[in-house]
């Protein structure tokens, strides 16, 4: 049965756009004519067709072509010339990450590694054009096929790459032909990822890895995380796991990761904060990443503390090779320069086996009242309000916020606790409505998600629901997330697909809900690009982001062409917004070469929905 929502959709079928206002006339006097005397409908609703819905969605249709031609001749008027579609990039640009461009920061005077950090200033105007896929490009297989298996022609590697990048799983893949393979969550692991994560689990005091999130890990960073082989696994015990490495010209383990449909972010810890706000993961897990955690005073370590929760716990797996002697030695080169770090950061060294050592965050928030010695400082209240690309700052955060509770004493589900709820601002039925809303929402996406939605005959009450997508949909990304409604009901669904949820940056922060839920989310900046690789995400979903008033600061078209750059062919768009704001991203949509539709919401509201797919374009 389709819910009421659905059978209030009207589709919107519209004729090209007339040439002239004079022409446009002429077509609005014809249609109007027909309306009246005609008895067919494009309602997809089962109730009979009345003269008064008709006259409503013709006006609709009209308007729609009155606004792509307002749009037209206000390019005109400009000087400008229309430009139906955009050119496609040169093949230079396959793999173009932008604010990554390691050349243009070296001439302007980074070192010491922030060449490879993130500089959109240094983002110099360029060519308005879409990403092309490389020539060997295939559509992903579906998951979770696509997790252990993956085309080679979609991710830029090289052979030497594959035993160069040092992980503690080694992360050995088989080249095929044209396919990469990994090993298999199911089978044997010949990497021993599932043996590393149950020895993790007994060293923190647990009898199994099945017990972690019963002991409030749920949400773990996990820092160069190689080619994704401990995340694969921690998927299966219900826990995200968000890869997050530096940017890599070529064997990038972030494209990797999100090639197999694994969440991964682009950051690194060399001068700026990162993209979340303080107490936000369970786990920050660290194997053989490269990092020197004592170095610039420990403001690498005091970055861990900040983003990590009361009671959740740091792991440093070969994190050096300074010392090559024995494994006492070895110890000793470790704790040696972190041990008096450690101490006033109020960590506590849980444990070490072999080359490994766990760190335990203390929940006890007067720790730092008691500590004797005082060289790292509390940070000021509200200095962590907006962590977006901040200067690394070298005090502890977090400790005067309502947040401050145990991971142990935490809610084990997406769904918080009347107390969390509370210091978060928001009441169960708020939460309830919105999660009702969302879970009626994706029903009925998912039912819009095939190209039936593009053809001149729509599905209607009583058709058999269209099959599945036929291309594959793993990688989401909620561009305008309020506190992960839509996340929790694909949960809820058990449709097979994660979730990047981003809150955009001078809104009301809601990702420490969203992250306290146990959810994968970030705080970006869409005047700026996504730290990602292109073809990422295979559906990203807005709603309200076109007519929020920080869009005003930014072209709407740069928005679309970013949009379409982290987008995989034949991936898929979904966006809900006011009417007017619907029209505009129409027009754009037509211009960057996808297949849309416009959606009319008949439920009193001023909304539409614009879906969209991407095609396969290689020339």
């Amino acid at each position: 049965m389709r819910s009421s929502w659905f059978n209030k959709l009207y589709i919107i079928i519209g004729p090209k756009p007339p040439l002239s206002w004079l022409i446009l006339s002429l077509l609005s006097l014809v249609a109007l004519i027909t309306v009246l005397g005609s008895s067919s409908s494009n309602t997809i609703d089962s109730a009979p067709p009345n003269p008064a819905s008709l006259i409503y969605t013709t006006y609709r249709r009209i308007k729609e072509q009155a606004a792509v031609d307002y749009l037209d001749l206000r390019s005109v008027s400009n000087g400008g010339t229309r430009q139906k579609e955009l050119d496609l990039c040169g093949k230079e640009m396959e793999n173009f990450v932008p604010c990554h461009n390691v050349t243009a920061n070296l001439l302007s005077g980074f070192k010491e590694g922030e060449e490879f950090d993130r500089h959109c200033e240094q983002l110099r105007e360029v060519e308005r054009c879409l990403i092309r896929p490389p020539k060997e490009y295939k559509i992903p297989l579906r998951w979770p096929s696509g997790r252990d298996i993956i085309w080679s022609g979609n991710v830029k590697i090289t052979k030497d790459q594959f035993l160069s990048s040092g992980s503690m799983t080694k992360r050995l893949m088989l080249l095929e032909e044209n396919q990469i393979a990994f090993h298999s969550e199911d089978g044997l692991i010949f990497d021993g990822v599932k043996d590393y994560s149950r020895q993790l689990a007994e060293m923190i005091g647990l009898g199994s890895d099945s017990e972690l999130p019963q002991a409030g890990v749920r949400t773990i960073l996990d820092i160069d995380c190689g080619f994704g082989s401990f995340g694969a696994h921690l998927l299966s015990l219900k826990i995200m796991a968000v890869c997050m490495a530096a940017y890599e010209a070529t064997g990038s383990q972030v494209q990797l990761s999100l090639e197999r449909g694994l969440p991964a972010i682009i950051g690194n810890f060399i001068a700026r904060q990162l993209p979340y706000p303080s107490l936000s993961y369970d786990m920050v897990h660290c194997a053989q990443c490269g990092i020197i955690w004592d170095e610039k005073d420990g403001m690498f370590l005091i970055e861990v503390d900040r983003v990590l929760k009361p009671g959740g716990y740091f792991v440093l797996t070969s994190p050096t090779s300074r010392s090559q002697g024995s494994s006492r030695e070895k110890k000793r080169s470790i704790l040696n320069p972190m041990e008096e770090l450690t101490q006033q950061l109020c960590w506590t060294l849980l444990a070490q086996q072999d080359e490994t050592f766990i760190w335990q965050k203390t929940a006890d928030v007067d720790c730092y009242a008691s500590r004797k010695q005082r060289a790292i400082q509390l940070c000021k209240e509200g200095d962590d309000a907006q962590s977006y690309y901040q200067p690394l700052v070298p005090c502890i955060s977090g400790t005067s916020s309502k947040r401050w509770i145990a991971i142990q004493n935490r809610s084990s589900g997406s769904e918080l606790s009347l107390y969390e709820l509370k210091i978060h601002g928001k009441y169960s039925e708020e939460f309830y409505e919105d999660l009702q809303f969302w879970r009626s929402a994706v029903k009925n996406y998912w039912s819009l998600l095939t190209p039936l939605i593009f053809s001149d005959h729509p599905k209607r009450p009583g058709d058999e629901d269209p099959l599945p997508p036929y291309n594959m949909i793993r990688n989401v990304m909620d561009i305008n997330t309020n506190y992960g409604g839509l996340n929790a009901a694909l949960l809820d669904e058990k449709k097979s697909v994660w979730v990047m949820n981003v809150v955009p940056a001078r809104t009301s922060n809601a990702l420490p809900l969203i992250l306290d839920r146990g959810f994968a989310g970030v705080m970006h900046d869409w005047c700026e690009p996504f730290p990602t690789y292109p073809r990422t995400y295979d559906m990203l979903h807005a709603n309200g982001l076109l007519s929020h008033p920080s869009s005003e600061r930014c072209s709407m078209k740069d928005l679309f062409l970013e949009m379409d750059r982290i987008l995989r062919p034949e991936g898929w768009v979904i966006l809900s917004d006011t009417m007017g704001a619907i029209e505009m991203a129409r027009t754009l949509a037509t211009q960057v070469r996808w297949e849309a539709r416009v959606i009319d919401l008949q439920n009193g509201s001023d909304q539409q929905l614009l879906v969209c797919q991407k095609p396969f374009l290689k020339k």
